[in-house]
Parts: structure tokens; sequence; C-alpha cells
């Protein structure tokens, strides 16, 4: 059984007044429940928010998806995510991003400076032009030219702990799950329509230039319209070499439930690499909205958002 730390949240009222407390007890969301959320990390307020949203727009998917995402790319307390995000060796902070519609349509920017929201700019690359990603200089003209405010990225805090960084520069990702790396956020409406995004400042004190997973379509995201969506999250590098969240949907396309859909793609890269010293976490949702995770080792948990509440829940693992 998973292990549950349950935020029990009473039913969102079609009014859109807010989620009112109620004691927190022991719950289990509906399987086939919809509208529904999902959400790698404790990104519980970006999975409320994006539900707001949706009972109070229901047609708004995709809107949901994207003001859910501001929540942490906007807090200068998120250290992976926009705003405050930890710099590359440069001292840069540099954002990557993707986003997928109900119909399979995606948008993605990487290697992005200046621009607190990154899935706000792939969405218009998405809905505005005949590409799918846009990278660097590139992505930051495209920005301007669609009125997006620039900004310096870099918080006191932020900066500080480059200047740490840079007395011995020792670069080494651990398994950590403070780390928060991304969020990937999943979600479906009350017809069935799956959409998701995928946002993150990337791996701390990085190399200039060095693009994850995050904004690759089908290794940090991926929405399959017909049978469910997945999200990653943990060192990219082995993320794209799997192309992990693809994988996913791919097994559940195959008929598995999203749990098993996880766990088969987590032995995969188990089988496959050196996980010793690697975490990688996966979030799925399939078409009947019912929602599964899976890590290679303990320490990562998720959200997930329905109808009768919100609950944080700890991912069962390849390595326990």
């Amino acid at each position: 059984m998973l292990l549950r730390r349950t935020f029990l949240r009473k039913g969102l009222m079609l009014s859109g007044l807010p989620f009112a407390l109620w004691p927190s007890r022991r719950f289990s969301i509906d399987e086939g429940s919809t509208p529904k959320f999902i959400a790698t990390w404790n990104n519980k307020i970006a999975c409320e928010t994006a539900m707001q949203h949706i009972i109070n727009r229901p047609q708004e998917l995709l809107t949901a998806i994207e003001k859910g995402i501001h929540i942490p790319e906007s807090d200068p307390n998120d250290t992976s995510v926009g705003y405050g995000g930890f710099p590359d060796r440069t001292g840069e902070v540099t954002l990557d991003a993707c986003i997928m519609d109900h119909r399979g349509n995606a948008g993605s920017v990487t290697y992005l400076k200046g621009f607190m929201h990154p899935i706000s700019v792939a969405r218009k690359v998405m809905e505005d032009t005949p590409h799918v990603m846009l990278s660097g200089q590139g992505a930051y003209e495209f920005a301007l030219q669609n009125g997006f405010e620039p900004m310096d990225l870099n918080t006191d805090e932020s900066k500080k702990r480059y200047k740490e960084w840079l007395k011995e520069s020792n670069y080494a990702p651990k398994i950590n799950s403070e780390r928060h790396d991304t969020i990937g956020l999943l979600g479906i409406d009350k017809n069935g329509r799956i959409s998701g995004g995928c946002s993150t400042s990337g791996l701390s004190f990085k190399m200039s230039g060095r693009v994850g997973d995050s904004p690759i379509i089908g290794s940090g995201l991926y929405v399959d319209p017909e049978y469910g969506s997945a999200s990653c999250t943990g060192l990219g590098e082995v993320i794209m070499r799997h192309c992990t969240a693809f994988l996913v949907t791919e097994f559940m396309r195959q008929g598995m439930h999203p749990v098993e859909a996880c766990k088969k793609a987590i032995a995969r890269i188990c089988k496959r690499d050196d996980v010793k010293n690697i975490q990688v976490g996966i979030v799925a949702l399939d078409k009947q909205g019912r929602t599964g995770a899976y890590s290679i080792h303990k320490g990562f948990n998720y959200i997930v958002c329905g109808p009768e509440g919100t609950e944080l829940i700890e991912s069962d693992s390849y390595f326990s």
C-alpha cells in the first residue's frame, strides 16, 4: 500500500469560492473522478490553483495547467523552478519548459533567460508559431516580441548560493527530495480531455547551455490524447536516454494502469543504468482519470487533486 500523507479540503465549490479546510484524515481520491490533476513533488498550491480554475472555467484545461505552473515559477523560495532558481556555472539562471494540449499539440522553450514564466512562452510557441521548440536567444527575442516582461531571475539567495558554490565548484547531483527539481503537472477535465506542462530551472550549477529532459517532448512530458499522459523528474540525462514520458504513455496504450506503466519504465531504467546515486520519479494520468507514480529510490512524493480533495502521496520505489 502507498503511504499517504493527506491534506483534506472540502469539496470545490462550483461558485469558485476558496477551499474550506477540514480536519486531516485518511481518504482516497476516486480513481475515475474528473476533473483531476496530478503533479510532481508537493506542489499542492499549484494543483489546487489548477483545480479552482477548471471548476470556474470548465473548458480551459490548458489555462488551468499554465496557471498552476505559474505558482512555483513565481515563488522565489522554490530554487529549482522559475524566479529564484539556482544558476548555472556562469551565474545565469536559465529556464526550460514545455506544454501539450488535448489534441497532441506541443510547445517548448529551452535555455531561456530573463522571463519568469517559461511555461507561458512555451504555450505561445505552440499556439502562434509553426514550430515546437525555440531555444536561447531566439526564445528570448520571441518572448520580447510577444509582450513578456524581462527581469532578473536571480534573487539574493541564489546569488549567495552561487558565491558559496564558486569556492569549491563541485558538481555532483545528489538524491534529495528537497531539491524538488521540476514541476510536472498533468490534468484531465470532465470531458476526458488531457493536457500537461513541465517547467524547471534545471540542475543547480549545471554547465552553461545544458538542457535537461523537462522541455523535451517525450522525455520530461508526453500527452497521448487517446490514452494518457506522463511527466518525469530527476536526472534529466537518464530520462532523455529512455524517452521516459513517451515510454510510460505507450505502456498505458497497451492497457496498463498508470502505476504499472510507471513501474515498468523505472524497471527498464534500472536494468540498463547504474542507478545507485540517481533518482527518477514519474507521475502518470490516463484517459479514465486514473493516476499513478513510481520512482527509483525512496523520497519521491506527488500531489493528486480531485473533486474529493487534495492528497500528498509517497511514491512506491524500485529500491525500498
